[in-house]
């Protein structure tokens, strides 16, 4: 999973060291022919990767690995002439390590390290053995950090991916199998009936498979894409309300109620053997609160029976990520209310 805010970050320590090593540079070495130069090449480097940046996307696989190549050329070629630059290295192995393969990683990481470590020693006046252990601790712990990210980059999106399936896939597999047992049940005695039921529940595909497509591509809900908030609420359930006007919230915000509403519904669906289930959301000042109640059997918040368990921790955890909170008030035999409230 790409964390744009880690390549954003290197991108901006790529550039601050560049300037940095400049200076050092000439503050060392003054304003003469061999200085420019090296500032010149410096700042030729700073021009190819800033294309690559921009142009990411456009680039594509090969042309990225082309402009890491090109990259590595010239920093190698800088240090070479101005050991100063040598600190470069450790956006740049953070750049190998987003685009090659191991095997090809290890190959890159290997030709920094020492290039670090011939550009220390040529700086020192006298050899100490932290011109040679500093830059393999820093690629040794840079490699230990850039995993860890992936590694809870892979879990943050298969727990996304989760929830998703649980708001949406598992909601929509459940109204299919109603529609598909009531047709069955009206085969015989009323075939109009029952093809109606099986006109709904290819809908109901339908929609589950846009809502696949969508989840799959991070992108918000499809009842989001044409509608509003409220109007998608009322899509989902029989029984709706809304309490105050109506204001703009963020997509995110709007994404997270809709979720919830719908992970709320399908546990009421499948669990609480409701015969109401009343869903309101409330413009407040200061917040925008989203009630689901059902008066079905209920649950012991203690032992929460399978599917609800999880169904309440993935609204807890999307609320968490727009800075909301989820209250659930539930007593056997007596039905349950879901409160999500979001400040604004």
């Amino acid at each position: 999973m790409e964390r744009v805010w880690l390549n954003r970050a290197m991108h901006v320590g790529f550039f601050l060291l560049l300037v940095a090593s400049a200076s050092r540079l000439l503050v060392r070495h003054g304003l003469n022919a061999e200085s420019v130069v090296n500032v010149g090449l410096a700042a030729v480097l700073g021009l190819v990767y800033a294309a690559g940046v921009v142009f990411w996307r456009p680039l594509g696989h090969r042309g990225r690995l082309a402009w890491l190549v090109a990259v590595l050329l010239l920093w190698l070629v800088l240090v070479e002439m101005a050991p100063s630059f040598s600190w470069c290295a450790i956006p740049l192995f953070f750049v190998c390590l987003r685009l090659l393969s191991p095997p090809l990683t290890i190959v890159a990481a290997t030709v920094l390290t020492v290039s670090v470590i011939v550009a220390q020693i040529n700086l020192a006046d006298r050899f100490d053995p932290s011109q040679v252990l500093a830059p393999i601790a820093v690629a040794a712990m840079t490699v230990v950090i850039f995993w860890e990210l992936r590694r809870a980059g892979v879990l943050e999106e298969r727990e996304r991916l989760s929830r998703e399936i649980h708001d949406t896939l598992a909601q929509g597999l459940t109204s299919q199998r109603i529609l598909l047992q009531a047709a069955d049940r009206a085969w015989e005695s009323d075939p109009s009936l029952a093809r109606s039921y099986l006109r709904q529940a290819m809908t109901s595909t339908g929609e589950n498979l846009e809502e696949a497509r969508r989840f799959v591509s991070d992108l918000g809900p499809a009842d989001l894409a044409e509608r509003s908030l409220p109007d998608a609420l009322k899509s989902i359930c029989d029984d709706f309300r809304q309490e105050g006007a109506e204001y703009p919230l963020d997509a995110r915000t709007q994404a997270v109620l809709l979720r919830v509403a719908q992970g709320a519904l399908a546990n009421a669906r499948e669990h609480a053997q409701a015969n109401r289930v009343v869903v309101t959301l409330s413009y407040l000042e200061g917040e925008v609160t989203l009630d689901v109640f059902d008066d079905g059997v209920g649950f012991d918040q203690a032992a929460p029976g399978p599917g609800r368990g999880y169904g309440l921790r993935g609204m807890r955890d999307r609320l968490a990520e727009v800075g909301g909170t989820l209250v659930v008030e539930s007593v056997p035999g007596e039905g349950t209310a879901v409160a999500a409230r979001i400040p604004q």
